[in-house]
């Protein structure tokens, strides 16, 4: 499994430090390039990183949908729609 994916993974956390630590206008310059070094390495991960990523968005998504809704049925008082 090739591990080119953690240059610029770890070039994104080391300006994303820099983004935090720093409050001069380098700093949004910091952030553009963490955000951008961030998903160049999540293009040049391998698939089964990807799909692991992928699996867990899916999971916390579905949870945070069903607190939302817990949440708006509560206020509202209607029966949750059932989910499949």
């Amino acid at each position: 499994m090739p591990l080119f994916f953690l240059i610029p993974l770890c070039t994104a956390l080391a300006t994303g430090y820099l983004f935090k630590k720093s409050t001069d206008e380098i700093a949004y310059l910091a952030g553009v390039f963490a955000a951008i070094s961030l998903i160049l390495s999540l293009v040049l991960a391998p698939w089964q990183i990807q799909f692991g990523l992928l699996i867990t968005v899916l999971i916390i998504t579905n949870r945070l949908l069903q607190k939302n809704e817990f949440k708006q049925t509560e206020g509202t008082g209607k029966q949750p729609r059932e989910i499949k």
